[in-house]
């Protein structure tokens, strides 16, 4: 009984009211340990003595650029690739996290829309993925669902999108720890990249959800209008863990 109740606080609320359904879209690739995943209740294990999640997130400029994967395409600047995104560069040294005394470096955050990872087959308009990497360069990358809901921080990152073929947008001072849910209890998953070349082991932190006003989520799917998230691939019996931060 505990653990079904911490499991319906930690998770994005989707999961508590989706009607579950199995695994998501068809596999694009034959790799066993792909992202993002469909998380459904069955597949998470409670270990509440897994490494806590330290989180040390300070104020940074920010640039914002667009990421284009069509620069060949004489006709991508007003076309859209599947893989290309808003993504802000964060100043050097303005965040990391640490991990059983592992320090990652925050390098950027980057939005997809539908969320990526998916929560017994229910999606989010948003999610925002933080990429960390350590001194061996290993990947750490936090998930972070957003949903239509009082405005935030991540209103203030996208209230201008940088266009794909022009100047990126500067964003001054902006508070990195606020771009995260107060409550950091993850579901932690080994994975990949979503995007080529897709490489694997990469350490995925899944937090619960933020909000975002409905006008900020109708600003970026009118630029990314048919999506820029990569389907579910197979769990392939993939431990999820659920982790409270106590």
């Amino acid at each position: 009984m505990i653990r079904r109740r911490f499991t319906a606080i930690l998770l994005p609320l989707g999961l508590a009211v989706a009607t579950l359904t199995a695994g998501g879209t068809a596999a694009q690739s034959q790799l066993p340990m792909q992202s993002p995943i469909n998380v459904t209740p069955g597949a998470i294990k409670f270990d509440p003595h897994q490494p806590r999640l330290n989180v040390a997130y300070g104020h940074s400029e920010l640039e914002l650029e667009y990421v284009r994967k069509d620069a060949a395409d004489p006709a991508g600047c007003t076309t859209r690739h599947h893989e290309e995104t808003e993504e802000a560069v964060v100043t050097p040294g303005a965040g990391h996290v640490t991990v059983a005394g592992v320090r990652y470096e925050l390098e950027q955050f980057h939005f997809h829309t539908p969320s990526e990872h998916r929560f017994a087959g229910h999606a989010d308009p948003l999610e925002m993925h933080f990429v960390h990497r350590s001194a061996a360069g290993r990947l750490l990358v936090i998930g972070v669902p957003l949903r239509a809901g009082a405005p935030s921080t991540v209103d203030t990152v996208l209230a201008t999108l940088a266009p794909e073929c022009g100047t990126p947008v500067a964003i001054h001072d902006v508070d990195l720890k606020s771009l995260l849910p107060s409550n950091l209890s993850t579901l932690r998953y080994n994975g990949s990249l979503t995007t080529y070349p897709f490489s694997e082991d990469v350490q995925w932190f899944l937090t619960a959800e933020l909000t975002v006003s409905q006008a900020t989520i109708t600003r970026f799917q009118s630029l990314f209008t048919t999506g820029n998230a990569r389907p579910a691939q197979p769990l392939n019996h993939r431990p999820v863990t659920a982790v409270p931060h106590l």
